[in-house]
């Protein structure tokens, strides 16, 4: 009994020989740094008010679940647009066009023509890119003697074996004017990576909603307008433009349901919604299959973004960002309507309690990610962890097409094994954590093709196998990135944040694909190696945000820190006189209190609920 006294009072019998020099250069326990952090957890926890109110209104209503299946279409077309290129670059067999001998023999058959008129490589194919100098001779001559002199191409080419149109006969993308794949994924990334930044800037500025509605936007007339252009070069500015609407929605999206959300909700949200984006891929695997023009293929797969425009009615502002900017009550109001969807009713102690932010909570800036020391470091390690996932995605990708794999196979198999992979990240982050999730499926993925770079490749099935687990254990290791990251970043620049690290992204895409089409094996297995080794070094450097309140503003952030224990041992939270065990105990009864007064707001929130039903008018929509 009497210990237990002592527990809950916080004092106890402290040796006469243990005098304050020697408390003061006694080392702290973790035990005593990890009571800090769940004290300040739960300060922090009772200071979001708004995570109060979403848990009042309904952790997951009606509200919430329909803001959630606001984002399947546009995941969906994302998966559409950014694989597109595949298709409408689809191999053709190119010869040049040689009618000019038509007029002295217009009965020939196509092959009887290319027979006369064009070389063969030493293996007997025709030549695709020169043709025998047009002659004044009969057809009989022509057949007797035969030509000799060469040229390259003038009147253009054919495509006698193609079934298709795609960009490259459309076009006569071939011979001089080839343009190869990596070049048009090269300009996609640079507009993703320009997305990024502008839409991530103006997503934090301008707010969720219409960060939204203008890449939403972008997307219809760059997306749509793909199957209009008449030049290959204006293609490459609709497809720079389509990346940039791509990059601006998936951070908008990602913010705007983090901030809606609580707890697990918010992660089943995220990883649902990337699994809509495998959805998009098998839809357009099978359109590409099914249409024969690259035109029809935008008309009718860009042809759904046009049901978006209803957006402008139906998708609502964070209440998170709205508070961040000041305007509480707008805040409040959408608060009320929200909870009147779910059939909720907000009690006005806890409304009351959503006041002005102050001056430097709202205050942040770019530069704050220079300034702020524990900003840079999330911005920097998540930037190395995410060069690391593009840089290995596109060495699988990359690896994969130069195995031969048919195209359409190459998008099926891995777009429905991704599925089950992004689920399986449930299980992940409930037991491990985001962190630990985050560095498993990493691992995985990039390991995968560090082994793919030194596997014989005569092991053709096997190489297809690791590459199909690479790129679905970096699919899931997207899925865990985007919750790991959105949690980590404060409100007020959390869409900023998301567009920082997906330059890095970016740059590892390209550093991909320029090593890989110079097939520079032994650099890019060297480059491999030391991204996995760095990235997951990092990784473990970061807090945990499982079960963690979300950060709004940069005031007291971030909410769990490596310096508690150095406060402590600088006397700066209690005096110096104090010892750890008295610590202990203090830190103890101050947890019990918490405890006692979490249990009693919610009794009196729930009491308040029951008698004032009518407290909080839903606002008008």
């Amino acid at each position: 009994m009497d210990g237990k006294q002592r527990q809950r009072t916080g004092r106890v019998h402290v040796p006469v020989s243990l005098n304050q020099q020697e408390a003061a250069e006694r080392p702290y326990s973790r035990s005593l740094e990890m009571l800090f952090r769940r004290l300040k957890a739960i300060e922090t926890k009772q200071d979001d008010k708004i995570a109060n109110i979403l848990c009042v209104m309904g952790e997951f209503g009606t509200f919430q679940r329909r803001l959630v299946a606001l984002t399947f279409i546009p995941n969906s077309l994302l998966a559409f647009f950014m694989f597109a290129d595949i298709f409408v670059f689809a191999a053709q067999k190119p010869y040049c066009n040689t009618s000019w001998i038509l007029a002295v023999g217009p009965n020939l058959s196509e092959p009887e023509q290319l027979n006369l008129t064009l070389p063969r490589e030493p293996n007997g194919n025709f030549q695709t890119c020169l043709m025998y100098l047009p002659v004044t001779w009969d057809l009989d001559s022509i057949i007797r003697f035969g030509l000799n002199y060469t040229q390259s191409c003038k009147d253009g080419w054919i495509y006698p074996e193609s079934r298709k149109r795609s960009l490259i006969n459309e076009f006569d993308l071939v011979c001089g004017q080839k343009r190869n794949v990596e070049t048009v994924q090269t300009i996609f990334l640079m507009g993703f990576l320009t997305g990024s930044l502008i839409f991530g800037f103006i997503c934090d500025k301008l707010g969720r909603y219409f960060s939204i509605l203008l890449s939403l936007l972008t997307l219809i007339i760059f997306g749509f307008g793909a199957a209009f252009v008449n030049s290959y070069h204006l293609y490459l500015f609709f497809r720079f433009g389509i990346s940039q609407a791509l990059a601006g929605y998936s951070i908008s999206s990602i913010s705007l349901v983090t901030e809606w959300l609580v707890g697990e909700h918010r992660a089943h949200a995220i990883i649902l919604e990337e699994c809509f984006f495998s959805v998009g891929i098998m839809f357009l695997t099978g359109l590409a299959y099914i249409l024969p023009h690259w035109r029809l293929l935008f008309l009718v797969g860009g042809a759904p973004a046009f049901s978006l425009i209803s957006y402008i009615w139906m998708l609502p502002e964070s209440p998170r960002w709205l508070m961040m900017k000041g305007k509480v009550e707008e805040a409040k109001q959408l608060l009320c309507h929200a909870a009147s969807v779910n059939q909720k009713t907000i009690p006005l102690s806890l409304l009351d309690k959503l006041q002005l932010p102050g001056k430097e909570a709202t205050n942040a800036s770019v530069l704050d990610f220079y300034h702020n020391k524990q900003l840079r470091k999330v911005t920097l390690v998540m930037g190395c962890v995410w060069f690391t996932v593009g840089y290995s995605y596109f060495t699988l990708s990359f690896k994969m097409r130069d195995f031969g794999v048919n195209v359409h196979f190459r998008q099926v198999i891995p777009g429905i094994m991704e599925v089950p992979a992004r689920l399986c990240c449930i299980f992940l982050l409930e037991q491990i954590g985001r962190k630990w999730s985050l560095a498993v499926t990493v691992f995985q993925g990039s390991f995968m093709s560090l082994i793919i770079l030194m596997f014989p490749p005569e092991l053709k099935s096997t190489m297809i196998l690791i590459v199909l687990l690479g790129e679905c254990s970096l699919a899931a290791s997207v899925v865990v990135f985007f919750i790991y990251t959105a949690e980590l970043l404060p409100t007020v620049l959390r869409a900023t944040g998301l567009g920082l690290v997906c330059v890095a992204w970016v740059v590892g895409a390209i550093l991909s694909l320029t090593l890989g089409s110079q097939s520079l094996t032994s650099l890019s297995s060297f480059l491999s190696f030391i991204s996995i080794i760095v990235a997951l070094s990092l990784c473990s450097l970061l807090p945990e945000t499982h079960n963690q309140p979300l950060p709004d503003s940069l005031e007291n952030y971030p909410l769990l820190t490596r310096g508690t224990s150095k406060n402590v041992k600088a006397g700066g939270v209690f005096g110096d006189d104090m010892t750890e065990e008295v610590t202990k105990n203090t830190i103890l009864n101050a947890l019990n209190l918490d405890s006692d007064l979490l249990f009693s707001t919610s009794s009196q929130s729930k009491e308040e609920t029951e008698d004032r039903q009518d407290d909080c008018e839903p606002a008008p929509r």
